[in-house]
C-alpha cells in the first residue's frame, strides 16, 4: 500500500511524499496557491523529502513531479526582490542540488511547467520527462540578472552547448514540441502521458539492485558533483555584478509574472 510521508510543518498541499510501488517513492510539489515557486513552504518540504529518501534503505527510485500544468515556477517575486537588495543568496536555500545529491536515481516528470530555477530543478535529474503543451524557459535574463541555481552548467550538460546558450541568453519560452524538435536528449509526451511514462522508468530502474543503482550513479554524476560548487560561485560572482542595477528591479516589478 501506498504510505503519505510529509515534510514536518510542512502543509500537505505544499509536498507530498509518497511510496507508490516498492523501492519507487514520489514526490510532488502541488503548491496551487502560488504555482509551485520557491516559497519557504516548498523549499522546506523538498528539503525535507530528500533527506528522509537519502535515510531509508528500501529507495530505489525518486520522482520528482508538480500538478496539473506546472511543474515548478522558480522563484519568487519576493525572493528576487531580496536577492536584488542583497539581502540573500540563491545559494543559502539548496534547491538546485537535491536531485544531483540524492544517492538514488531521480526521474524528473516534467509534466507541467518549468520555469527558471524551476526548469533548472528538474534538469538536476537523472531522467527527464517533458510534456509537448509546457512551457520551459530558462528566464533569468528577461529580469536583466545572469542565471543562478548552477544553470551554466547543467543547460549546456543537459541540453548542449548551442540550445543552452540561446535560452540563457535569449531569456525565451519553449513548449516541449519545441525542444523535441531542436532535438533534445528527453522523452517529450503528451501531458497525460507523462506521469504514465516516468512510472514506467522508475519500475525499470526499481527492478535492478539498490547496491549497484547507487554505485553507478555515483559514478555518472561524479564530474557534475564535481564541478557544481565552482559553477555556483562564478554564478555567485555574476550576480554581484549584474543583479543590483535599477533596471533589475523595475523589471522584477513589472514582468514577474508576465
Amino acid at each position: 500500500m501506498s504510505a503519505s510521508v510529509q515534510a514536518p510543518g510542512t502543509p500537505m498541499s505544499v509536498v507530498e511524499m509518497v511510496d507508490l510501488e516498492p523501492g519507487i517513492v514520489r514526490v510532488t510539489m502541488q503548491d496551487r496557491v502560488h504555482k509551485n515557486t520557491f516559497t519557504d513552504a516548498l523549499i522546506a518540504g523538498l528539503s525535507e523529502a530528500f533527506a528522509q529518501i537519502a535515510e531509508r534503505g528500501d529507495c530505489k527510485v525518486v520522482i520528482l513531479t508538480g500538478y496539473d500544468s506546472y511543474f515548478s515556477s522558480g522563484g519568487t517575486q519576493e525572493g528576487l526582490r531580496e536577492l536584488y537588495e542583497g539581502r540573500i543568496q540563491f545559494t543559502d536555500k539548496d534547491l538546485y542540488s537535491l536531485a544531483l545529491n540524492c544517492p538514488i536515481p531521480v526521474v524528473a516528470a516534467m509534466q507541467g511547467h518549468g520555469i527558471g530555477g524551476g526548469f533548472v530543478l528538474g534538469l538536476f535529474a537523472d531522467l527527464v520527462v517533458l510534456a509537448r503543451e509546457s512551457v520551459y524557459t530558462a528566464n533569468f535574463m528577461k529580469y536583466g540578472f545572469t542565471p543562478g541555481m548552477g544553470s551554466t552548467l547543467i543547460l549546456p550538460h543537459k541540453l548542449g552547448p548551442a540550445l543552452a546558450t540561446e535560452m540563457m541568453l535569449g531569456a525565451g519560452t519553449y513548449r516541449g514540441e519545441d525542444l523535441k524538435l531542436r532535438g533534445v536528449p528527453f522523452t517529450v509526451l503528451p501531458r497525460e502521458q507523462v506521469q504514465a511514462h516516468a512510472l514506467e522508468l522508475a519500475r525499470s530502474l526499481a527492478e535492478k539492485p539498490r547496491v549497484s543503482l547507487v554505485a553507478l550513479k555515483d559514478e555518472l554524476v561524479s564530474e557534475l558533483r564535481a564541478q557544481l560548487p565552482v559553477c555556483i560561485e562564478r554564478e555567485v560572482a555574476l550576480h554581484a555584478q549584474t543583479f543590483h542595477q535599477p533596471e533589475v528591479r523595475q523589471r522584477i516589478e513589472s514582468l514577474f509574472g508576465r
